[in-house]
């Protein structure tokens, strides 16, 4: 099951409040298992909601406390089957919302602290998220069935054009290879080598013509592929781009890779629509079985409200 991360709008730089720290003594409003959540971490939660929801100040507080209560439970469950989420993990979350809205980390840290929220509050949020993710899959891997009369009800929905047809690409992957412990320099340098290769290459059959400039650069068959064998995050796209075209190159262990499209055809069946609603009704059923997971440790769990 995904992570689904906070939102957080592309505005967020534009967005001034006075900033504000914890006061010394923040009043006690809850304890879950223990654990105290004060006025400041609910002010905190709830400034974060307006200011990625847009939310009215009494509703972001309403969900700033269900959210807290919800994210302790999540987390005193990790602790107890012994998960933890790093540091490390958390941050490169983080980083991840940073890169999403084009700012890097500390710019986000600043954004989020114009709006009066400290990073650390979303940082909180992602630890619970993360930390619950790893719970669920944990706990239904391999346990949400989908019905096969429920994929043919679904697909008697669809268009009948859509439902009967499929692509498959035929594709390669090419490598800018960077050793492990080249230079920034270095690696800057194939970056770009890896742009003009994207922005000459002109098809799979003339590839050498283009590849043999450039030293280091290998090129690995991957076979023909249907859409939906392809990973999400490619999936799109490789469909936006013609034969003979090159992704954007992203960074790999070995160096810069792109995907090279050789081929792009259209065949009579109906497993890319099957898949796509099968994957669909899969995941409304484990968002379901999520929520009564959580409901339950919720009914176990010991709320106080002061």
């Amino acid at each position: 099951m995904r992570l689904r991360l906070v939102p957080v709008l592309f505005g967020l730089a534009l967005i001034l409040a006075a900033p504000f720290s914890a006061p010394a003594n923040a009043a006690i409003k809850i304890i879950v298992n223990e654990v105290p959540i004060t006025d400041y971490d609910i002010n905190q939660r709830a400034r974060l909601i307006t200011l990625t929801q847009r939310k009215s100040a009494a509703i972001a507080r309403k969900q700033a406390q269900e959210e807290l209560i919800e994210d302790q439970i999540k987390l005193a469950e990790a602790e107890r089957v012994g998960m933890e989420v790093s540091q490390s993990e958390v941050d490169d979350a983080f980083g991840g919302i940073a890169r999403n809205v084009k700012m890097s980390p500390s710019q986000l840290a600043k954004a989020l602290g114009n709006g009066g929220v400290k990073a650390d509050t979303l940082k909180s949020r992602l630890r619970a998220q993360l930390a619950w993710s790893r719970l669920v899959r944990a706990r239904f891997s391999g346990q949400i069935d989908v019905d096969e009369s429920d994929i043919i009800a679904a697909l008697q929905k669809t268009d009948e054009e859509d439902r009967l047809k499929s692509i498959e690409y035929d594709l390669k992957r090419v490598i800018v290879v960077v050793p492990k412990n080249s230079s920034g320099g270095f690696k800057s340098k194939r970056k770009r080598e890896s742009n003009q290769i994207r922005a000459t290459f002109d098809g799979c059959d003339d590839a050498g013509s283009v590849l043999g400039k450039y030293s280091e650069v290998v090129v690995q068959p991957i076979g023909r592929r249907l859409e939906t064998e392809l990973p999400e995050e490619r999936r799109k796209e490789i469909a936006a781009l013609k034969p003979g075209k090159l992704t954007k190159p992203t960074t790999t262990p070995v160096g810069y890779e792109m995907i090279a499209i050789c081929g792009k055809r259209e065949i009579a069946s109906d497993i890319a629509v099957r898949t796509e609603l099968e994957n669909e009704l899969r995941a409304k059923e484990g968002e379901s079985q999520s929520r009564r997971f959580l409901m339950d440790l919720r009914r176990r769990a010991t709320i106080i409200y002061r």
